[in-house]
């Protein structure tokens, strides 16, 4: 290995052009391909921004290229040379540097590297494990850098938008106390106060609305937040979002504001042009149409209802579920009546497995009439009647659901996804954002036999429905919003309950007493008696906001170091067993395991 020495990086490997013609200019990175000619080598050399064609050429200096004979992938090298054109028929236009080539006439190599466990060429499947174990190598890859570039240039945006908008960029405590907010806290020993545990804050809830009371008006916070939980796909212990809280505002204030955000992003990192307002829908809608409250609005195949027919038609089982405070609900498949009897049994396994009974369909054959099993328990008024309201066509094949809402949602929900992605019905270049409102303040925990806040204690229910909340809390309403992009959602939030008397009622509909409630939260009710204002904010997941912008299909594609499904870092053989002695100091005890 050789000193830099007197070699001074000029330029990135991505800076030089026709314009540099002539120049002598010094470059620095790794070497992304070797290529001997006989008489001439080739390297690409590489660094972040991009690549530079290098030519080794005994004539232009002979030290140089028998040193060059010697160069591996991913050597660390420095060139001094001249910038000159690139000989007629090789020149490579999909590049910015393609015209133009550096004649090496000094070359240092500052280290040398073992062969890389896995190629770095873009088009290289290679296993999540290994790259995640070396992830410096991973990380070295161009389309990995562009995404944390984009991620990076992404909230810079942020700040920029935010701060022209009045907004305070303010840092809240990592070292909090335990507070029940949906997921297993991670817990932190203090060593000065023994016995007395740290939480790792799963958001800064509590915090911002205590900075709303404490006059900040407007705050921010690119932060980070962690989870215990078990990992479902593309889940991670610690995430990132943006968070926000403001004052004196409404619903309306809100979206704009954010919209305008994401206006501002999209233009400026990746010169996408919003259409604004986004679409909004309520929950129920949402519901009623696709299934889930995370709607992904780029294709149709949307749920009809249909209980009204079920209700009188001959067949048992849509009559017992309309008759029993069930739905029937149906997806029309336009033109996919081509669809094998194997397609049908394995939907059909599909859809049991989401835990339907199984799964009714009715093709529609040329002259209208319908082949099914089902078609006999029909009228042929009634088959005109689901026809007219499903806008059913010869070529056509119709997915029927019956059963209690909640089942008929979540099978026909993503049914619809899986008929779209069979038959490619998602244009992958669009940009859908959608609002939901209008959620349920409450939802029923059958296992704990109690409501639960279905975005978190602290949402406020909508005034109309103030009065439901002790005789019919299902019944109620919230202030609470979600902006879902491509079917994924991307950030919630709410108008934020501002007097402690109604805070007190949700807790009490929360089955929360008023001594838990005072251990738990007793610091964020003693601040709302203290001329709380009005208030509400909003949170978005950074990790899935950056992957949609990338294209990516996973989280983990967009965070620098990741964790895997099992929450470890197999880079830094995290986590990893401590001394005793560091546990003697925590007061823990040494020489626990965990009850199988």
């Amino acid at each position: 290995m050789e000193p830099m020495g007197e070699l001074r990086r000029t330029h990135d490997c991505y800076s030089i052009t026709e314009e540099s013609l002539e120049s002598e200019v010094t470059l620095m990175g790794w070497v992304h391909r070797r290529r001997d000619h006989g008489g001439l080598i080739f390297v690409d050399l590489r660094d972040r921004e991009g690549i530079t064609q290098v030519v080794f050429a005994p004539e232009v200096d002979k030290e140089a290229h028998e040193k060059a004979h010697s160069l591996r992938s991913e050597y660390v090298i420095a060139v001094r040379g001249k910038v000159r054109r690139r000989p007629e028929g090789m020149e490579n236009p999909k590049i910015k540097t393609g015209m133009v080539e550096v004649a090496c006439e000094e070359l240092r190599i500052l280290n040398t590297s073992k062969t890389p466990p896995f190629p770095l060429d873009e088009e290289k499947e290679v296993s999540e494990n290994v790259r995640l174990k070396y992830r410096y190598i991973d990380l070295r890859r161009p389309h990995m850098q562009a995404n944390l570039i984009l991620r990076h240039k992404v909230c810079q945006a942020m700040r920029e938008y935010l701060s022209q908008k009045g907004f305070l960029e303010i840092e809240t405590p990592m070292l909090t106390r335990s507070t029940p907010e949906g997921a297993r806290d991670y817990l932190v020993p203090s060593r000065v106060n023994p016995g007395k545990f740290y939480a790792l804050p799963q958001s800064p809830q509590l915090y911002k609305q205590i900075l709303m009371i404490a006059g900040m008006e407007k705050y921010f916070q690119i932060v980070r937040c962690f989870r215990d939980e078990d990992l479902r796909a593309d889940r991670q212990p610690e995430f990132t979002q943006l968070d926000m809280e403001m004052s004196f505002i409404k619903e309306e204030d809100i979206m704009e504001l954010i919209e305008g955000l994401m206006k501002y992003i999209f233009k400026k990192t990746l010169d996408i042009e919003l259409d604004l307002p986004f679409p909004r829908l309520t929950y129920n809608e949402a519901m009623e149409r696709f299934g889930t409250d995370r709607p992904d609005t780029r294709f149709g195949l949307e749920l009809k209802d249909i209980t009204d027919i079920g209700a009188k038609c001959g067949l048992k089982v849509f009559n017992t579920v309309a008759k029993t405070g069930g739905v029937v609900k149906a997806i029309n498949a336009k033109e996919m009546a081509d669809l094998s009897r194997k397609d049908l049994d394995v939907l059909t396994e599909f859809a049991q497995g989401l835990g339907a009974k199984g799964l009714a369909w009715v093709k529609i054959k040329e002259d209208s009439s319908w082949q099914s099993p089902i078609a006999k328990f029909f009228s042929q008024e009634e088959q005109k009647e689901i026809m007219e309201r499903l806008d059913a066509s010869p070529g056509d094949i119709l997915f029927f659901g019956a059963d209690q809402k909640s089942t008929v949602y979540k099978v026909l929900g993503e049914l619809r996804l899986e008929l779209a992605r069979r038959r490619n019905l998602i244009p992958e270049e669009k940009v859908n954002f959608v609002w939901v409102t209008d959620f349920p303040l409450l939802e029923y925990d059958e296992d704990e036999g109690r409501f639960k806040a279905l975005h978190h204690p602290f949402t406020a229910p909508k005034k109309e429905d103030l009065e439901l909340l002790e005789k019919e809390p299902e019944k109620v309403r919230s202030r609470a919003y979600d902006l879902v992009l491509n079917g994924i959602e991307i950030g919630g939030g709410s108008i934020r309950i501002h007097q402690e008397s109604i805070q007190k009622r949700v807790f009490r509909a929360l089955n929360i007493s008023d001594e838990e409630a005072s251990e738990k939260f007793g610091f964020l009710l003693e601040a709302l008696t203290y001329g709380a204002p009005p208030h509400g904010g909003i949170a978005f997941g950074l990790d899935r906001l950056v992957m949609l912008m990338a294209r990516r299909n996973t989280i983990r594609d967009v965070i620098a170091f990741p964790k895997t499904q099992k929450a470890q870092c197999l880079m830094a053989n995290a986590p990893a067993s401590v001394s005793m002695a560091q546990l003697a100091e925590l007061y823990l005890k040494p020489d626990w395991k965990r009850e199988e």
